[in-house]
This record gives structure tokens, C-alpha cells and sequence, in this order.
């Protein structure tokens, strides 16, 4: 993400495999920025998710994830993930944005079935230090009261509109030739025709 002139006071990060990125990320970068008043979300499509064996070309990625962004004033895309050796961790990606941003508020945005997991996280401890975590709740993902335990990062719970769509999803629905309209932005479609995405069917399996 390219500094800016006027730094963000409150700073969200929405990361993700994005492949490919569909409306119920932007959705959720959305809802984030109107509750927890942030001055701008940032979308950091992950390099190598330590939590995945398969998954497409970070470029790729990179691409359509700076088009699904490209409208909206307040959403932009670093690839500081994707330029980092090795697996991707968010508390080296948190780590960076301090540093950028030493005054800023930062809000880690995630689903709420990434939440749940919270303990297996690398160094979980600093990122407790590092940024309150937005855990959005979406259909058969849900936190309801959830408190933070000792040496774990504060958990919100943000509820979003009923958006259930999913990566996973968008992959077999194009291998299988299943429209993919209003699921995904439209040049992030388009993207997705052109470079001849997901159309092997053990790629649409993958992360």
C-alpha cells in the first residue's frame, strides 16, 4: 500500500487467500469501515498461506483483487505478502504496518471460522499487541459473546448481511461451467475468462 498524505487514524486489513476474491469480501470490507468507523481497509492477498497446499498465482491473485477494489475510494491492495519470502504470516504482515503506520489503529478483519482458530496462529501474542481482530460472522460461521482470553488478541464480532457465497464455491462453479455473475465484480469475471482460471477441475478443489 503506497503512503499516503493523510495518514488513516483507524486502519482495517482485510487478508485472504482471494482466490478469487467475490463480493462477500467486499461486503465485509464494507460493513468494517462503517462500524468501526475506519478511514480505509486495505486487502492483502496472502503469498504463500501456510495454511494451504494448493492454491492459484499470487500475480494472478494480486490482479483481481486490485480490480474488485478499484472503485471504491476507501478499499486499496498491497502485495507486501506477496513480496515476502516464505509462508505468509499476518503478525509479519501486522509487524510491517506498524511500522508504516505507527499511530493508527489497526483492525485485523477475518471470518469468524478463522477466529475460532485464533490459538493456532504464529506468534498470536504479539498480534495481541498489534491490532483489535474484526471477526465476521457469516452462515455457518458464527461467534456469538465471545471474550478474549489472556495473550489473545481482542475478538469483535462484526455481523454482516446473509452473503453466502465462497471461493471454493466460484472455483467448482467454473470448472463445472456454472455462471458466475454478481458473485464475483464483473472485471474480476472477465479476469477470470481471460486467463482461463479454474477451469481444471483439481484446481477448483484446491485452497
Amino acid at each position: 500500500m503506497e503512503p499516503s498524505a493523510s495518514p488513516p487514524a483507524r486502519l482495517g486489513i482485510l487478508g485472504g487467500t482471494f482466490d478469487p476474491i467475490h463480493l462477500g469480501h467486499l461486503v465485509a470490507a464494507s460493513e468494517a469501515m462503517h462500524r468501526f468507523e475506519l478511514d480505509r481497509v486495505v486487502l492483502v492477498p496472502a503469498g504463500r498461506p501456510w495454511q494451504k497446499s494448493e492454491f492459484s498465482d499470487a500475480e494472478d491473485r494480486l490482479m483481481m483483487t486490485t480490480l474488485a477494489a478499484a472503485t471504491h475510494p476507501r478499499l486499496s491492495v498491497s502485495r507486501i505478502e506477496i513480496d515476502r519470502r516464505g509462508p505468509t504470516y499476518t503478525v509479519d504482515t501486522l509487524e510491517a504496518l506498524r511500522a508504516s503506520f505507527p499511530d493508527a489503529a489497526l483492525f485485523f478483519i477475518v471470518g469468524a471460522d478463522v477466529a475460532m482458530e485464533l490459538k493456532t496462529w504464529h506468534r498470536v501474542d504479539a498480534i495481541a499487541s498489534l491490532a483489535t481482530v474484526v471477526a465476521v460472522n457469516r452462515p455457518g460461521s458464527e461467534l456469538t459473546g465471545r471474550t478474549t482470553e489472556p495473550g489473545l488478541p481482542k475478538v469483535e464480532v462484526l455481523e454482516m448481511p446473509a452473503l453466502d457465497v465462497s471461493s471454493t464455491e466460484i472455483r467448482r462453479r467454473v470448472a463445472t461451467g456454472a455462471p458466475i455473475d454478481y458473485l464475483v465484480p464483473a472485471d474480476v469475471a472477465a479476469y477470470i475468462r481471460d486467463r482461463d482460471l479454474y477451469t481444471d477441475v483439481r484446481e477448483a478443489r484446491g485452497a
